[in-house]
């Protein structure tokens, strides 16, 4: 099979709710990323063979395959193509792997992949429901499905009462994801003082840096907030964080990488993608871990850095007990509870993330893998090169 190489990984800073990016339209956004993605690579933007975005809750300012307009907004080739995807908080990781495909297959040769995410400008799911109770459509994507409801009953299905099933089931206490999500900001904190992302992020005005990182939070600030459903141990300070931003990467063939001089950075050497239980919805990571590993004959032990979304503090803490993974090589330069979660442009932020800090490190290879709506989660297995 042929190989896909990825060449150049950039994001935006991670704007906080209502911070400096909130008021830019999310297609500027994506925009933003393009225009340094073609810049930093060097490449042709005409020879890009398509543009594989993920966005969630595509109404408004991000409807209208909002890929095509991202591109075309960035002032590059109108013969370009675009399409965006929704496989919910894992879009863009699954748009890596459409692009990462469409080159294993020898079909293509330069594809981009990203995505972008205005939550600011719509909360998730809020537009959704919006758009759907003009037309008297009020069950939601679940409740009005006969087959669903024989299936899976009344069952509660949210990412709260997903979260809490996992700490409940793995016996996370409120004190272990505090400790969590401190740790968190710790070592976002870190990484933003020691400059860690300054080459994997570019500028968007006045936002230089990610805004999410709180200098002055502590566990007891944290022990002060209520749960977010009675009775629970879920709170805010152990869930991402609202946010803003866009991220992009260029996937290339070995084809492309040799005819157009391009420079190889890492070669996609992994990529799946598995389901489970929809209700708990967030456990997903730990049997797709498990099936990546078993697929490449490789040990949680031969992985040298780990990017697991952080959705909320239990999916990370369950992941670490199954995989019996290193904690000091998982999400070390802190994560969403920190950094933010901008939903559509997540997946290619982490691994740009991940990229960079392989090359700072000299690790060999990264995982991601991150959970997503309806108990889903990829596997991305990157080596550095």
């Amino acid at each position: 099979m042929a190989e896909a190489y990825i060449v150049e990984a950039v994001r935006t800073p991670v704007g906080r709710r209502k911070g400096g990016l909130a008021a830019v339209h999310p297609a500027d956004l994506g925009a933003h990323v393009l225009k340094a993605l073609v810049t930093r690579s060097g490449v042709d933007p005409s020879l890009v063979e398509d543009v594989v975005f993920g966005c969630l809750d595509t109404v408004g300012p991000q409807a209208g395959d909002i890929a095509r307009t991202a591109w075309l907004a960035a002032g590059l080739p109108e013969e370009v193509p675009g399409v965006t995807i929704d496989r919910q908080c894992g879009s863009s990781q699954q748009a890596v792997h459409f692009a990462a495909q469409g080159v294993m297959s020898g079909t293509q040769d330069l594809v981009v992949a990203g995505g972008t995410q205005n939550m600011t400008q719509i909360p998730i799911a809020f537009a959704s429901r919006q758009a759907a109770e003009p037309l008297g459509l009020t069950d939601g994507p679940y409740r009005g499905s006969e087959g669903w409801r024989a299936r899976y009953g009344d069952a509660p299905v949210n990412q709260f009462h997903g979260a809490q099933l996992i700490a409940d089931k793995w016996g996370i206490t409120r004190r272990d994801m505090e400790e969590f999500a401190l740790r968190s900001h710790q070592r976002a904190l870190r990484a933003i003082d020691e400059g860690r992302f300054e080459r994997e992020t570019v500028a968007y005005g006045d936002v230089t840096v990610d805004e999410g990182p709180r200098r002055d939070t502590s566990l007891e600030k944290m022990a002060g907030l209520q749960p977010v459903m009675e009775g629970g141990t879920i709170t805010a300070a152990c869930s991402s964080q609202v946010s803003d931003g866009a991220a992009a990467m260029l996937i290339a063939s070995e084809r492309a990488v040799r005819e157009y001089g391009l420079t190889p950075r890492a070669r996609i050497h992994h990529l799946s993608v598995r389901g489970e239980d929809p209700i708990r919805m967030l456990s997903a990571p730990i049997p797709a871990t498990a099936y990546a590993l078993k697929k490449t004959g490789m040990s949680i032990h031969d992985i040298d850095l780990v990017e697991i979304n952080e959705a909320f503090a239990p999916v990370a803490l369950a992941w670490l007990k199954e995989t019996g993974a290193d904690p000091e090589r998982v999400n070390v330069n802190g994560g969403a509870i920190a950094l933010g979660h901008p939903l559509g442009a997540t997946g290619v932020k982490l691994m740009t993330t991940l990229l960079h800090e392989l090359e700072r490190t000299g690790g060999r290879y990264g995982l991601q893998t991150m959970c997503e709506g309806g108990g889903q989660a990829n596997v991305t297995i990157i080596e550095r090169v």
